[in-house]
């Protein structure tokens, strides 16, 4: 488990790490608009397809 940085440097550091990740949303967001499907932060699992050599390209 990751040590937690407590008092105002630890604040300041997790306010910066959210605003990084709001920018970034905002910013995936702002270039496929519009769009059906909504942005996504996360990379999804691989699927059996991903490890199929067949598809390899």
């Amino acid at each position: 488990m990751a040590a937690h940085d407590h008092g105002p440097e630890g604040s300041k550091k997790a306010d910066a790490k959210k605003r990084k990740l709001d920018e970034a949303l905002d910013e995936g967001l702002e270039e496929t608009f519009p769009a059906s499907d909504p942005v996504s932060v996360t990379q999804p699992a691989p699927s059996k397809q991903d490890g199929d050599p067949k598809r390899k390209g």
